[in-house]
Order: structure tokens, then C-alpha cells, then sequence
């Protein structure tokens, strides 16, 4: 879970030329996690599916929270990470699939200041509170350094 909804994220993140935009998916889900950054690979812990994605998804945030963080724009720059929120693909999913979808497609395309401003958790374009521990800048920093370890590429 953390390989595929994190790392992979953290890799090709770290892999690519610095874009003006980056939207990182999270779930609601976010919120029933604190991060255990000690066994993020579930190695030690008793393997339960649901926390697994609901901490992957925390770490979503957190990586977007900490690239907006570190990107800040600078005089050359006009970017930084956005980050939306997304629902469950599921058959039993709590949103509407046509809903679910604009406020990614808004940050990708959107020129609006709502679409350009950074670091922000969303849901159906608007701001919604993420997990505190997201905006941690120590959490921030201890799962790049984590992430730059297993990947063997540090975020430029």
C-alpha cells in the first residue's frame, strides 16, 4: 500500500523536471490514521487493509504538503503542489463519480486563483481540514528523508 500510494508518488515526483503543477489524490479516509513513520512498509505491524490505505493516504498529503512546503515559488518559479481530495472508486462510494472528479481536473486546468493557490487540502473545490499531522513540517521532513532512503533519489 505504501509502495503504490506514496513512494511511487514521492519517485516520479522526484524523477520529473519541477512543473508548475502537481496534484497529489488523498481520500476523507486520511483522517482515521495517525502516521507511523517507524514501519511505514507494515513489516512489524499486524497487516490490516483499511489502515493501510487510510495511512497511505495521510502520507498523500503529507508528501504534497511538504513539496508545496519546500517549492515555495520563487522569482523564476510560478508553482508549487496543489492537492485534491478524491473520493472511493467503490460501488459503494459516498460521492457522485462526476463530482468526485472536478476538483482534480480544476487544479490541473483551472487558472482561476482558486486553482492556482497552493498547499491546501480540497474537496468539491473548496478547503477542507487535513489530518494536523500533515502540516507537521518534522513529519514532512522525516518522510522525504524516508522516502529518499528506499528510493535512493532525494526530492531535488
Amino acid at each position: 500500500m505504501f509502495a503504490v500510494n506514496v513512494l511511487a508518488a514521492y519517485l516520479l515526483t522526484a524523477l520529473i523536471d519541477r512543473s508548475g503543477r502537481l496534484v497529489f489524490l488523498s481520500s476523507g479516509m486520511h483522517h482515521a490514521r495517525n502516521p507511523n513513520l517507524d514501519d511505514l512498509q507494515w513489516i512489524r505491524r499486524r497487516w490490516n487493509a483499511a489502515r493501510a490505505y487510510a495511512e497511505s493516504k495521510l502520507l498523500d498529503v503529507t508528501l504534497a504538503f511538504a513539496l508545496a512546503r519546500r517549492w515555495a515559488p520563487g522569482p523564476l518559479q510560478r508553482g508549487r503542489p496543489r492537492l485534491g481530495a478524491h473520493p472511493h472508486g467503490r460501488p459503494y462510494a459516498s460521492d457522485d463519480l462526476d463530482l468526485g472528479v472536478q476538483t482534480q481536473v480544476w487544479l490541473a486546468t483551472g487558472d482561476d486563483s482558486g486553482a492556482t493557490r497552493t498547499g491546501r487540502y480540497l474537496y468539491h473545490r473548496r478547503p477542507y481540514a487535513a489530518h494536523p499531522a500533515a502540516s507537521d513540517p518534522a513529519v514532512q521532513d522525516r518522510l522525504l528523508a524516508i522516502c529518499a532512503d528506499l528510493t535512493g533519489r532525494p526530492m531535488p
